[in-house]
């Protein structure tokens, strides 16, 4: 089934998300995306105090600072039931399906001795400030390259530029992006990725021993991300932590888009979604509060284009941003390069 005929044959299936408001909120993407992008990172209120994020990025070194792959999937087979509480929605679990199966052509990029695989990010994040004056959210970009060499023990690089502001949302918005510190750009060098004197979230060890079973594997997310107030949204972000890692090997690969077809709550939220300049499918899940997460994938490669993240109702009213914002989106490309730069080279 090429991608058309899959997404004419799910277009019945599409749950009902709001789609005046994602409209609303894929315009104010296009509208931005060409201003600046970059990691996502935590949300600042106050004198250097650290809220709440967009998100679903966990605190950390690669991972916390959004740091993520353009990632292909070996052959697989949609799964139903596998989750505690269910699966996911027909639609959903078909386009992970299909997409999944349409990378049987294409293979992992290969890293020799002496390369580096470089992961260039470019995204956007929501940032609050909050003081006597009042509070307010802007958006800001911090774009960055990580580079893995073929040695993982070995030394990473990791090359952050300086923190820029993208959009604001009226005058607390503008006072709150003027007066908060902005992040310098910054040359990061460091044995196995443990940047900031912490291992790497991530690691070809820790990869090596998940579970390749998708079952299993959706029962390891679950159980690794235990005690968060929604255990669906939370192992949801795990399989996405783990695919935006850009180290997971493709059997692993495989059983991760597998796994998130077991997810009750994971449905298809846009057929049609536009990320730097690629087209895409949205795999969404959404919270009561109106805060939806989404994976965009190429259903005719499998390739994961980026994600975003799009406030509206209480969500979009508690980061005081218009409904229908997105608050927060990563694009990402991957590519094999002979040399990381040195810290001269910033």
């Amino acid at each position: 089934m090429d991608e058309l005929t899959l997404l004419r044959s799910v277009r019945d299936d599409v749950e009902p998300v709001q789609p005046e408001t994602l409209a609303r909120g894929r315009e104010a993407l296009l509208a931005h995306i060409e201003q600046g992008t970059s990691t996502r990172g935590p949300v600042r209120r106050g004198s250097g105090r650290r809220g709440r994020r967009a998100g679903w990025i966990g605190a950390g070194s690669v991972v916390a600072a959004g740091v993520a792959a353009a990632l292909v999937v070996g052959n697989v087979i949609g799964v139903t039931g596998t989750g505690p509480h269910g699966s996911a929605a027909p639609a959903a679990a078909e386009v992970l399906t299909h997409a999944a199966a349409s990378t049987t052509a294409t293979t992992d990029p290969v890293v020799h001795p002496g390369q580096y695989l470089e992961v260039a990010t470019r995204a956007v994040y929501a940032s609050g400030f909050e003081d006597d004056h009042g509070s307010g959210t802007y958006l800001s970009s911090q774009d960055g390259q990580l580079y893995v060499p073929a040695d993982t023990a070995g030394d990473w690089v990791w090359v952050r530029d300086p923190e820029r502001v993208v959009q604001t949302f009226g005058p607390d918005s503008e006072r709150a992006a003027r007066v908060s510190d902005k992040a310098k750009g910054e040359y990061l060098r460091a044995a196995g990725g443990g940047f900031y004197g912490s291992p790497a979230v991530v690691s070809p060890s820790d990869l090596a021993a998940l579970p390749r079973d998708p079952a299993a594997l959706l029962r390891h997310a679950y159980d690794a991300t235990k005690g968060q107030d929604d255990p669906d949204l939370a192992a949801f972000g795990w399989i996405a932590d783990t695919l935006r890692s850009g180290l997971a090997p493709a059997d692993l690969r495989a059983a991760l888009y597998k796994a998130a077809a077991g997810i009750p709550g994971v449905v298809l939220t846009d057929r049609q979604a536009n990320l730097e300049g690629r087209t895409g499918v949205a795999i969404g899940y959404a919270q009561g509060n109106g805060d939806q997460q989404e994976l965009i994938i190429d259903p005719s490669t499998g390739l994961l284009i980026g994600e975003r993240e799009v406030v509206t109702g209480g969500a979009a009213a508690s980061w005081k941003v218009p409904d229908g914002t997105p608050i927060g989106w990563t694009a990402v490309t991957t590519s094999v390069v002979d040399a990381a730069p040195a810290r001269s080279a910033r």
